[in-house]
């Protein structure tokens, strides 16, 4: 079975224990899952896409105008993946989807007159992860693994964190990588903010460089932070904690193993390290797929861990922070974006020894 036929027989699946008759994906994150990693946006702050796609228990449509319908067609293939095309003039409101879904019990990933809402079940199919999108991730991990080690070499002491984040989303852009999210502090604002949009502020000594980038709809996650002069002992203790803690996470994330249970894993380390309450001040993270995090998990979440699942988990503690993207194996656990020659900070685990990324001091 190839990737679209499987992610339609699971959407009409869904529409049958669900109930109803017709599915509608609406949101950029959904349709590029259904469609593959199809770039279905234009103005990349908007949750929702340019095409909504209908499936109904035998047929499946694309709705879109007649600005995007070309594209979709020419350069997307979406029209020779087998989407029937509904299309209207870009001045008209486009029916399409009322008239073809009358009578129908209808549920969408997202609000819609008269539909169930989906939105959290369609997001657990999304971060059921496939072996072609494990391929996929296995390329953009690398990718932005590439683009964060270029962009924090580049950084210097008197660069706004403006400029900072213009790093970053160039060494991005030009692998082809989209950013999606670009947080950038310096010096204290990283010990304020968890998540630290870009300012006009010089850096110092000390920056935290965060990235969300997405490729073909995919999207990984990772953090670096790169200090210049001498690494103060208190920034170096927490730095070792919660690279003990995200290993601690990696390795109880293997199949069959809860949400819960990562959690707890998250919690003892926290505790261990003398900072049992710092994880009430941001969320731990949890599976990765077309959205950065598809949900987040929390101390009582009851899914299990799959293999082929992609983790990213982003411990913090003030002052520090550890996040990669993870690509869960049947036998072992995959760094996709780890990046080869930064320095590192050795996990011992049971005899395992899993490394995790030290903050780069530059002298």
């Amino acid at each position: 079975m190839n990737e679209l036929t499987n992610k339609l027989q699971r959407l009409r699946e869904l529409a049958d224990r669900s109930g109803l008759e017709a599915i509608l994906l609406q949101r950029t994150s959904s349709v590029a899952w259904a469609t593959s990693g199809a770039s279905v946006y234009i103005n990349t702050a908007s949750s929702n896409a340019e095409a909504s796609l209908l499936i109904t228990k035998n047929k499946q449509f694309l709705v879109a105008n007649n600005i995007e319908a070309v594209r979709f067609d020419k350069e997307e293939g979406l029209a020779a993946q087998g989407w029937i095309f509904q299309t209207a003039p870009w001045f008209e409101k486009n029916t399409c989807v009322s008239e073809l879904t009358q009578g129908l019990k209808l549920g969408s990933d997202g609000l819609f007159p008269g539909a169930c809402d989906l939105s959290a079940d369609i997001a657990h199919l999304r971060a059921d992860l496939g072996p072609y999108e494990g391929e996929r991730f296995r390329t953009l991990g690398r990718l932005c693994a590439q683009a964060m080690d270029a962009a924090v070499r580049a950084v210097r002491p008197g660069q706004t964190e403006f400029e900072i984040a213009g790093l970053l989303s160039g060494e991005s852009e030009r692998r082809g990588v989209q950013p999606t999210v670009i947080l950038i502090a310096t010096d204290e604002r990283i010990f304020n903010y968890r998540h630290p949009l870009p300012t006009s502020k010089k850096l110092e000594r000390y920056a935290m460089l965060i990235l969300c980038g997405r490729r073909q709809g995919l999207v990984c996650s990772i953090t670096r932070l790169v200090h210049f002069g001498r690494l103060p002992d208190d920034i170096q203790r927490k730095a070792e904690a919660v690279a003990r803690i995200d290993a601690a996470m990696i390795a109880a994330s293997r199949p069959g193993n809860s949400l819960a249970s990562v959690f707890q894993t998250a919690l003892r380390g926290y505790a261990e390290a003398g900072y049992p309450e710092e994880w009430r001040l941001h969320h731990q993270g949890g599976p990765a797929g077309y959205e950065p995090r598809e949900y987040v998990a929390t101390p009582s979440s009851p899914e299990l861990v799959k293999a082929g699942q992609v983790y990213a988990w982003n411990p913090t503690i003030t002052g520090s922070k550890s996040e990669d993207s993870v690509l869960v194996g049947e036998k072992g656990n995959e760094i996709l974006t780890a990046i080869p020659g930064w320095p590192t900070i050795p996990v011992d685990l049971n005899g395992q020894t899993l490394e995790r990324p030290a903050i780069l001091v530059v002298e």
